[in-house]
């Protein structure tokens, strides 16, 4: 009895062990907590994971765009959002990026206090600025910007902080303005100005036009007055598209399905983040700088999309 008693045991051990072994995990790579990857991450894997598949799926915080692309090559992330702007020149080094669809539009913001004396890009010189985590899109941007606006380093003191710590230290006047690349409305720039009172600063036109000319994934774009509290005018900027990646590594069927899920969940994944997304068959599928994943063409063939 006792031998047959260890059999059924070792036979349930074997069961239930070999079904745990079958549940692989699917790594969303996000961002800093605040910034919209890291609540559009954890909105998108919260409804993946009620689908019932043999995936797990989890966020990866991280430290942006940049980040992302190099933890996907190293196998760190099966998923991840990057900006359009630094796709290309990673395709160049890692072929096996896969696009599964663009997203939204991000928006480059240079946020100060309302009683600050900056009003406009020049008026950086000699302050304190944050230009985004190490390894963020952000980062990034703020480098370009300041540079297309002749702000370079022995001008303006720079930081990289990410999103919650510059939030604190512009309030507690640590630093003077910090820039932030996301889709609106951010929500950390949204709950900082019901904080303490704060403006946005314009990317001035010539900047405007350098950056367009520097790569075709950059658009002029504007924040629309009364995107946050107080902020009564548009603000020109640059802005660029959200681009959620993958790897030709991943199944064809897992990708097929997060892409239903994607479209089908639209409204809710809005509705949680307070993000535009922009799911047309314009926006999501054109302008990639990178080929799409076979199980997001899978979807996008049965839908009547044109790809070519």
């Amino acid at each position: 009895m006792k031998r047959k008693i260890s059999i059924m045991l070792c036979i349930i051990l074997f069961i239930l062990t070999g079904c745990r072994a079958s549940v692989k995990t699917i790594r969303f790579g996000a961002a800093d907590i605040g910034g919209m990857y890291y609540s559009f991450a954890n909105t998108f894997t919260e409804l993946a994971n009620e689908e019932g598949l043999d995936y797990t799926f989890k966020v990866r915080t991280t430290a942006g765009s940049s980040a992302n692309l190099r933890l996907l090559a190293d196998n760190y992330i099966e998923i991840g959002i990057v900006q359009a702007d630094l796709i290309s020149d990673a395709y160049k080094s890692n072929n096996n990026l896969r696009a599964i669809a663009g997203l939204y539009t991000e928006v480059c913001q240079l946020v100060v206090r309302a009683d600050s004396d900056i009003q406009s890009l020049n008026d950086l010189a000699g302050h304190t600025v944050s230009i985004g985590a190490e390894e963020s899109g952000t980062e990034l941007n703020a480098k370009n910007i300041l540079e297309f606006a002749g702000m370079p380093s022995s001008i303006v003191q720079t930081k990289n902080l990410d999103y919650i710590d510059a939030t604190s230290e512009l309030k507690s006047g640590d630093i003077d303005a910090f820039f932030c690349t996301a889709g609106l409305t951010t929500t950390v720039i949204d709950e900082l100005s019901k904080e303490c009172d704060i403006r946005l600063i314009p990317i001035g036109e010539d900047v405007i036009q350098k950056m367009l000319a520097s790569s075709d994934a950059y658009t002029s774009t504007y924040i629309p007055a009364g995107t946050y509290r107080g902020q009564d005018t548009d603000i020109s900027t640059i802005g660029t598209k959200s681009v959620l990646l993958t790897t030709s590594s991943v199944p064809e069927d897992v990708i097929e399905h997060l892409t239903t899920l994607l479209f089908d969940k639209e409204k809710e994944l809005q509705y949680s983040t307070s993000l535009k997304l922009e799911l047309n068959e314009d926006f999501a599928t054109s302008d990639v700088p990178v080929p799409f994943h076979s199980g997001a063409l899978e979807y996008y063939e049965a839908q009547g999309y044109n790809l070519n």
